[in-house]
């Protein structure tokens, strides 16, 4: 049977479990027996695994950590790598992150586009290609991950214990295929406070973000009771007219002056896309006139050299190539009190670039402060020929199906593709549509859902096929 039309009949059924499997809040948590990244990580990977059982595919569980749906014979096989776990959906959404609502023919939810409506779009395809019964020389295998978002952890367990593919591709980037995905470094900026404790400020404490791979919409600063509330506010005042930074004031129990700085969210590969809550706190710290306590000292190293920056001018990091483009920088995390301040911090580099280049700069520029630098993760950057025949194949599946030119894409993003060799990114964001992965309201539109599976399965028959 075709398999365009095979797709087109499952779409009631594929949509079905797109939001079945979005209204299970897979945000990594505490780990349990078996399962590594808490419970509903753990509930996600095995409703996809039951889902792939119930389409007649082998699956497996393992240990809790990753899974995968089968199919095929032959002794290469083809790896399609996806991701289960989301990020914390954050606040400010017009409809509920784990309501799996539909509007406007989009189905809202967080993971929708990243990576849970993908993740169900291949299995679809999967199932697509095992119906039209199309002659298949290799076996087909979906990798569930589960930790894409925080470590890693996932698939350094699962390619324990299973073989690697020989080739594949992770849903998990944009069209028409990503050749490029910059290294990846994040890194844990961290200084103890010992003496010269007390800040002149008033400050208590300072929180905000929640990934380093986010852009962080909210960042609160905590100060003593005594300070004078009306030359802070006619301080956040000046600074909203310069600059356009939203701010809000409030009070907790014990009468302490609550400021918290509002931002934009964003995935940290395009920072330019949101609105750094701890940059605007910075700068409004840094316009108080901050003192010389140790405290001080490192919020307003943090304020110099990195602040609202996006590409590393002031660590020294400025650099690019014309294979992926310039390096970003994303100030994802902060945690300052009156014992100790650390700030950690995404960087996505070229290709060309090698990863102590830009590590040796930022410990030369931490230590003239005396601030001590952590590698917290590291991901090596990924590039693959433009001539080499699963990009080709990519490319001519792709161009067929739009109709639209196919083209090779670099990226800041870091996707499973480059867990395996010979393996690249495809989809499943169309050239032209916004990128809402880690954004509030993030949604996969039907369409795109339905021609991301016939994209996939096209792709899955020719790179798989006997003939």
């Amino acid at each position: 049977m075709d398999l365009d039309l095979l797709i087109e009949s499952y779409r009631s059924d594929m949509i079905r479990s797109v939001c079945q499997l979005i209204a299970i809040p897979s945000v990594e948590g505490p780990a349990e027996p078996g399962m590594p990244f808490g419970p509903n990580v753990y509930k996600a990977l095995e409703y996809m695994l039951q889902l792939g059982k119930e389409m007649g595919f082998s699956t497996k569980n393992v240990d809790g950590y990753a899974g995968h749906i089968e199919f095929g014979q032959g002794d290469r096989m083809m790896g399609i790598l996806v991701h289960l776990d989301v990020v914390p959906p954050g606040g400010g959404w017009t409809y509920p992150p784990f309501g799996a609502e539909i509007h406007h023919n989009r189905i809202y939810g967080r993971g929708s586009i990243d990576d849970k409506g993908p993740a169900v779009a291949a299995l679809y395809a999967m199932k697509a290609v095992k119906e039209a019964g199309l002659p298949i020389g290799k076996r087909v295998r979906l990798i569930l991950g589960t930790d894409e978002e925080s470590g890693w952890e996932d698939l350094r367990h699962y390619f324990k214990h299973e073989p690697m593919p020989d080739f594949g591709v992770s849903p998990d980037g944009r069209y028409p295929v990503i050749n490029a995905e910059k290294g990846i470094l994040h890194v844990a900026l961290k200084r103890k406070f010992s003496q010269n404790k007390v800040s002149s400020i008033g400050l208590l404490k300072m929180t905000g973000g929640q990934r380093p791979n986010m852009v962080p919409d909210e960042c609160n600063c905590v100060f003593d009771s005594s300070i004078n509330r009306n030359i802070m506010a006619a301080g956040i005042e000046s600074l909203k007219k310069a600059t356009g930074y939203d701010f809000e004031i409030a009070s907790d129990e014990r009468d302490n002056l609550i400021i918290k700085a509002l931002g934009k969210p964003a995935h940290a590969s395009a920072p330019e896309t949101g609105r750094n809550a701890i940059g605007q706190m910075l700068a409004y710290l840094a316009s108080l006139g901050l003192g010389q306590s140790e405290m001080e000292r490192f919020i307003l190293f943090l304020h110099n050299r990195v602040g609202m920056e996006i590409q590393g001018e002031s660590m020294g990091l400025a650099m690019e190539d014309k294979l992926s483009g310039k390096l970003t920088l994303n100030l994802g995390m902060i945690n300052v009190d009156g014992e100790s301040g650390e700030a950690v911090i995404d960087i996505r580099y070229p290709v060309s670039v090698d990863k102590e280049q830009v590590l040796a700069r930022i410990e030369e520029v931490a230590a003239q402060d005396g601030i001590e630098v952590d590698v917290l993760t590291y991901q090596p950057p990924l590039y693959v020929p433009e001539d080499h025949f699963l990009v080709r194949t990519l490319m001519e599946v792709y161009a067929g199906l739009t109709g639209k030119a196919a083209y090779t894409v670099a990226i800041g993003g870091g996707t499973y593709a480059r867990a395996i060799e010979n393996a690249v990114a495809f989809g499943a964001v169309f050239p032209g549509k916004p990128e809402l992965a880690h954004q509030k309201d993030e949604y996969i539109e039907i369409e795109d859902l339905i021609l991301n599976c016939r994209i996939y399965a096209h792709a899955i028959a020719r790179l798989v096929s006997s003939r």
